[in-house]
């Protein structure tokens, strides 16, 4: 339970980051910390499998195609413009934490009916036929069938997506290439 709540609040932390920087590099790097530690989440229920695939999957290759394209575009501080909207951003900030007050007040509810429950050990509570039917859930062969399966075609539509993605960051890079080629010439 410790673990859980380290790993939760250094999540939350990260993910705090993620939207506040202003530098999308160290953004990016922010939501890499994320993404680790969720797969440290599903470690702690038992997941090792799911975990794995959310460091290969995510933090590995999302990411680093993220950090490419971010690279690849070569933002500088001076195309960001001056930051008009500051009544914008204070909406933002307060929206931001009313929502972050609901979701206390609703993660209090919501734990106030596990707090009367004795802890127990997994055997007492389930049978082993039920541990088994579990754990059938959490093998590769059943990630596999139901995300090429059932899921196949959102997986494709998600590759396509990730593929544009990628071709509309070298077009912009290209276009910004040749408008610097052409003020050098002048």
């Amino acid at each position: 339970m410790l673990i859980f709540a380290i790993l939760a609040l250094i999540s939350m932390f990260a993910a705090l980051m993620v939207v506040t920087r202003k530098s999308a590099l160290a953004s990016a790097i922010y939501l890499i910390l994320v993404m680790c530690c969720i797969a440290g989440l599903f470690v702690t229920l038992g997941a090792l499998f799911i975990a794995a695939l959310q460091i290969i999957v995510y933090a590995g290759a999302i990411m680093v195609l993220v950090i490419f394209v971010i690279m690849l575009l070569n933002l500088r501080k001076d195309e960001f413009g001056i930051d008009k909207k500051t009544l914008q951003k204070y909406l933002g900030f307060a929206f931001a934490a009313l929502i972050l007050i609901q979701a206390v007040f609703i993660t209090g509810w919501a734990m106030k009916d596990y707090a009367d429950i004795p802890e127990k050990d997994i055997s007492e509570i389930a049978e082993i036929e039920e541990i088994e039917s579990i754990e059938h859930y959490l093998s590769a062969e059943s990630v596999a069938e139901t995300l090429f399966g059932r899921f196949a075609y959102p997986f494709e539509v998600t590759s396509v997506l990730l593929l544009t993605a990628i071709v509309g960051a070298l077009v912009v890079s290209k276009k910004r290439l040749l408008e610097e080629d052409e003020e050098g010439e002048i």
